[in-house]
């Protein structure tokens, strides 16, 4: 039998700091009755067979199931396909199907939700039926962070424009990609700078190329990273890559899966006069990601020492 849950609804792309309010009060009303606390979420974005265009995402459905249960401590994570049964689904059989098969208790939803075949489910009408039921319900409103509503529309505008520093202040966490290593061209380990290669997920918004400051975590330890996005004019490469240079780690990395967890944009991609300029500015900005982090580790210390 499922254990009585109380369930947040929505589609939690990047799992942002609106997304974070919504988690916050499942785990309170929860906690508050000796549940467990759900989210219920969905493998395809609903726009695609809704209105026919699927949006890029800010993350792959492994990295948001991986911050919903690690990030955001929640019970359980229900990820349901949204498939033509589920388009067509009343919000009255949507809500059934929670209660039956996943032990749904209660439900927190944004105010601008809206579920059920043409949308005609509302924040509004879930609160009627939870209130009917004398069953918990919480409909939080949108949050703004300096006067701008946190989205994910917005998140991914500011990934594909490079504000990565703003896309992360309204993440509440880096900006994060998992994927396994690939074998490259090892263009790299011949300039003393050796990266690991990944590919970009085609249904994920792409950054802007460009040379970001990471940090890449290996089997649950973390490193400094410098990562270029983009093609490789330089070297004249094909295709879009991820390449991080994982400073102070030697290994092998092929096959192996990785997490990188961006944190700011350092410079545009650039096609550079030869292979020795392209070195000099990599090492470059190798030492400005170290004194990110230095800087980042001091700020903390000293949080920490009041």
């Amino acid at each position: 039998m499922n254990e009585k849950t109380i369930y947040a609804l929505g589609f939690f792309d990047g799992v942002h700091l609106g997304h974070a309010a919504l988690l916050t009060a499942c785990r309170r009303l929860a906690a508050a009755r000796g549940w467990k606390a759900g989210v219920v979420t969905f493998s395809d974005h609903p726009d695609t067979l809704v209105l026919g265009r699927t949006p890029p995402l800010i993350c792959t459905v492994q990295d948001r199931e991986r911050l919903l249960r690690e990030d955001f401590r929640m019970d359980t994570v229900v990820t349901l396909p949204f498939d033509g049964a589920m388009k067509a689904m009343p919000w009255q059989d949507f809500l059934r199907l929670l209660a039956r098969d996943y032990g749904a208790a209660g439900f927190v939803c944004g105010a601008d939700f809206r579920f059920g075949c043409r949308g005609e489910g509302t924040a509004a009408l879930l609160r009627e039926v939870c209130r009917a039921r004398e069953i918990p319900c919480a409909v939080v409103p949108q949050l703004k962070v300096d006067g701008q509503v946190v989205s994910s529309t917005c998140i991914r505008g500011l990934i594909a424009a490079g504000e990565m520093e703003t896309a992360v202040r309204f993440l509440g966490h880096p900006y994060v990609l998992t994927g396994r290593v690939v074998h490259g061209c090892r263009i790299g380990r011949t300039l003393g700078i050796p990266t690991a290669n990944l590919r970009l997920p085609p249904e994920l918004a792409t950054p802007r190329f460009g040379v970001y400051i990471c940090r890449t975590v290996i089997d649950g330890t973390a490193y400094p990273a410098v990562t270029n996005i983009g093609t490789r004019p330089t070297v004249h490469g094909q295709g879009v890559t991820v390449e991080p240079w994982i400073l102070d780690f030697e290994g092998d990395l092929y096959d192996r899966e990785i997490r990188l967890e961006f944190h700011r944009f350092l410079r545009p991609e650039m096609k550079f006069p030869d292979t020795a300029a392209l070195q000099r500015e990599i090492r470059k900005n190798a030492g400005e990601t170290r004194a990110f982090f230095a800087e980042k580790e001091s700020l903390n210390e000293t949080g920490s020492a009041k």
